[in-house]
């Protein structure tokens, strides 16, 4: 899937630039053209004539090195890759390109880029501890950056812990299943909900649910680097919105219920990961509601059933369902695909460890109309949402 793709690696000065070596070869063994960038510090491991004889380019040190005089080289270079992959990548490097800093060939291309940047960090297993480095991942992962993880084992510096450079086979392995992936739910419109409902009972009390949104907002991201045109409704929550995501806020079940039908008609596929309220009070307060002596009765109401609504109404959309479920997750998701005329759902125990709201990771069980059941161990709700994105591209694709 590399063939004929323009690639840049940005090598950044660690010990582990040894290794871009093998990977620019590896890279250019699957078909890719490969132009190398390397820091003033990379030079000091691995000198820019082996990564020249490697790739068959010229390799860029300097932003001031006009090699041609009707083109500046970093714009150019930025405009010409497909994709640029920096490894290793350095604490320097990351902190650098987090904050916007271009000061070497390297920085100003990446600034100049529109094309996507997977980031293969590399350093001692405490400085990729550190809070900084650690803050600036979340930054670059907020502007749209993909990453490798480093892997575990023994580091040059002694330590033996997370901060290796991943090894260029799965490097390129990576890359390969990205890009394989990358366009496929081009030109579909997909909707996504995500997050809780707030029910009011007066301006200053609400009944609500422990989600984040944090699912769904990984499916919002992962569609969009699909090719994906993303609508996403969301219950009130403290996240950023995904690059390319036009994104709706509401706040109560109704709210939500109305704008997910308002949009419903012309979506390719539907995904329902927000925890929207079941119930609600049946009388909602204009002013704060005082204390009295003894106990408080507050008479609930049933709230529309949107996930109901949307398998009654559907043509030709691709519905998916969550359920969040406490106890017998299969049968209940079972029963839900039945009943609410689902294309496929994704169950998960919230009561296990790694699986409950509010964390990172989920540990999920993906049902489809047709039988199938796969189960997803613990991973990043990222990969998870990865892996359901790329099942219903496989199921449309075979409609």
């Amino acid at each position: 899937m590399l063939q004929d793709k323009k690639v840049v690696l940005g090598v950044s000065g660690g010990i582990a630039a040894y290794k871009a070596c093998a990977l620019t070869s590896k890279l250019v063994q699957a078909g890719a053209d490969v132009t190398v960038i390397m820091t003033e510090s990379a030079q000091q491991f691995v000198t820019p004539l082996t990564f020249q004889a490697l790739s068959r380019n010229p390799v860029y040190t300097d932003t001031f090195d006009e090699k041609i005089p009707e083109q500046i080289a970093h714009i150019d270079v930025a405009d010409w890759a497909d994709l640029i992959v920096l490894a290793p990548a350095t604490a320097n490097l990351l902190g650098k390109i987090a904050n916007g800093i271009a000061d070497d060939m390297l920085t100003t291309t990446l600034l100049a880029s529109e094309a996507p940047v997977y980031v293969a960090p590399a350093m001692n297993v405490h400085m990729y501890a550190h809070p900084a480095v650690q803050m600036n991942l979340k930054q670059l992962d907020q502007y749209g950056y993909r990453f490798i993880e480093p892997g575990e084992g023994y580091l040059a510096c002694g330590y033996v812990g997370k901060g290796r450079l991943e090894e260029p086979e799965t490097i390129v392995g990576v890359l390969e299943e990205q890009e394989n992936l990358e366009q496929s739910l081009a030109g579909k419109r997909v909707l996504i909900t995500a997050g809780p409902t707030k029910e009011k009972i007066d301006p200053v009390r609400f009944f609500t649910n422990h989600s984040t949104g944090k699912m769904g907002y990984a499916l919002a991201k992962q569609a969009v680097s699909l090719g994906a045109y993303v609508t996403l409704i969301s219950g009130p929550v403290n996240l950023d919105t995904p690059k390319g995501v036009q994104r709706i806020n509401v706040e109560s079940a109704d709210e939500m219920y109305h704008q997910v039908l308002e949009h419903y008609v012309n979506q390719d596929i539907v995904i329902k990961t927000a925890a929207v309220a079941d119930y609600r009070p049946k009388t909602s307060y204009s002013t704060k509601m005082k204390k009295e002596p003894g106990d408080l009765k507050i008479e609930m109401e049933r709230t529309k059933d949107i996930l109901q609504a949307l398998g009654e109404r559907k043509t030709s959309q691709f519905l998916v369902g969550f359920a969040a479920e406490t106890t017998n997750p299969l049968e209940y998701a079972k029963d839900k695909l039945e009943k609410k005329n689902l294309d496929a759902i994704v169950v998960n125990n919230i009561s296990e460890e790694g699986a409950g709201f509010g964390g990172d990771t989920n540990i999920v069980t993906y049902m489809n109309g047709k039988g199938d059941q796969i189960n997803y161990p613990l991973q990043s709700k990222e990969e998870v949402a990865k892996h359901i994105l790329q099942h219903v591209a496989n199921e449309l694709k075979d409609e």
